[in-house]
């Protein structure tokens, strides 16, 4: 009778517990779970008889093993320990049988085999879910458990593959578990065989029609298409075409006043250098001109982006084969694979192609910037060699060797 209170208390303890501290998105491991492997835990010890103060360790461990999810989720086993401890202590429980429910718990942990017949017990009531008809619902609740806090995503035919290797793979340990679930977890397996054969036959399906079927894009979307790479080529053009012209005006400009600045100082050079103030204008017309040109070559500079080849980035929508500087780097039969599966797939196809147009784009904001700046620092370097050149007429104009100079 005293250990049947201690063992209510306990469960009293852990229903306050987890009502005040647990987290609503934990669907599977929570109180219901637990009151469940609970009295598996009694059903299988009452089966194997054990003894009153065995079975009630068993009943205890029951009770706290899943209580770590209160702080954790991976090794949740560790903080389940302590607050079995620390309860148990705080209600005298003798120690060396707080390490036998301790030793329990630790037995839940998926990487342990256990060594005692109650470990055993408590690992089979755990399990006992596989061996019922309740198991491929509640196996949907431990789904989205995972989606949220390990964040493990499953396709569906992937979720049956795992469940049929979990089914496969697990064990019960103890000779009352086997009579009891091993019945129903046989039908469980085949149950999840034709569920897994279902997904098979129908991700086969979807391949099939996905690789016969090419990608038919609408009327509507081709005009646009079209239309976009038109605009975005003939801004291309505009932006090259005033590339070149400043680069003629400029080079013209230099050509000139660097060819007379040799005559002079070749023929006149002493009297040329005796009044300085006309190098301003010249010089800045000279700097200004130099940068204008070096910018408009800049802007009509070819821009090639490349990518690293990696063999699974063919298929990753970043990469962008319509584009030459991306599929020169990629063996032609990768580079043929890429593309049929591009016309194959819609979506994939008119990705391709919208990634195409927004480097376009980005193109033509670096050529429009740089070229803005070329006619920038064009026109303020007419404007400041109009400005030196009156000044230096006006600074000069009562002296005759300035006159005779400026005759430039």
């Amino acid at each position: 009778m005293e250990h049947n209170t201690l063992v209510k208390q306990a469960g009293e303890y852990v229903f306050k517990l987890f009502k005040s501290q647990l987290s609503r998105k934990l669907v599977y491991h929570n109180y219901r779970h637990t009151i469940e492997t609970v009295n598996e835990a009694r059903e299988l010890g009452e089966m194997q008889q054990l003894p009153s103060d065995e079975l009630e360790d068993l009943l205890l461990a029951a009770w706290f093993h899943d209580t770590g999810y209160v702080n954790t989720y991976d090794g949740h086993e560790d903080e389940s320990i302590h607050f079995a401890r620390e309860w148990l202590e705080q209600h005298n429980h003798p120690q060396d049988r707080i390490e036998r429910i301790a030793e329990c718990i630790h037995a839940t942990r998926h990487t342990v085999e256990p060594t005692t017949m109650l470990q055993e017990l408590l690992v089979d009531a755990d399990m006992s879910n596989i061996g019922k008809e309740s198991f491929f619902s509640t196996a949907e609740l431990l789904r989205v458990e995972w989606e949220i806090y390990k964040d493990k995503s499953f396709s569906d035919r992937e979720w049956a593959q795992f469940q049929m290797d979990f089914l496969l793979s697990t064990t019960f340990y103890t000779y009352q578990a086997q009579r009891k679930y091993a019945g129903q977890l046989g039908l469980n397996i085949q149950e999840q065989r034709n569920r897994l054969h279902k997904e098979i036959k129908k991700k086969k399906k979807q391949d099939k029609h996905h690789h016969e079927t090419l990608a038919q894009p609408k009327r509507g979307i081709e005009t646009m298409f079209r239309n976009t790479y038109r605009t975005h080529l003939n801004l291309s053009a505009i932006a090259d075409n005033k590339a070149n012209m400043m680069i003629s005006l400029n080079a013209i400009i230099l050509s000139v006043v660097i060819t007379y600045l040799s005559a002079k100082t070749s023929t006149t050079g002493t009297e040329f250098a005796q009044h300085r103030a006309l190098l301003i204008p010249v010089g800045t017309l000279l700097l200004t001109a130099l940068g204008s040109v070096i910018f408009a070559i800049i802007s009509a500079q070819p821009e090639v982006t490349s990518f690293s080849f990696k063999k699974n980035k063919i298929n990753s929508r970043k990469v962008n084969l319509l584009f030459f500087g991306n599929f020169t780097n990629i063996p032609l039969e990768d580079f043929q694979h890429g593309m049929h599966n591009i016309m194959r797939d819609k979506k994939s196809l008119y990705n391709n192609m919208i990634t195409d147009i927004y480097y376009l784009g980005e193109v033509l904001k670096r050529k429009y910037k740089i070229l803005r700046i070329s006619y920038t620092i064009f026109m303020l370097g007419l404007v400041l060699t109009v400005i030196a050149f009156g000044i230096s007429v006006a600074y000069f104009s009562d002296t005759p060797t300035a006159t005779a100079q400026i005759g430039l």
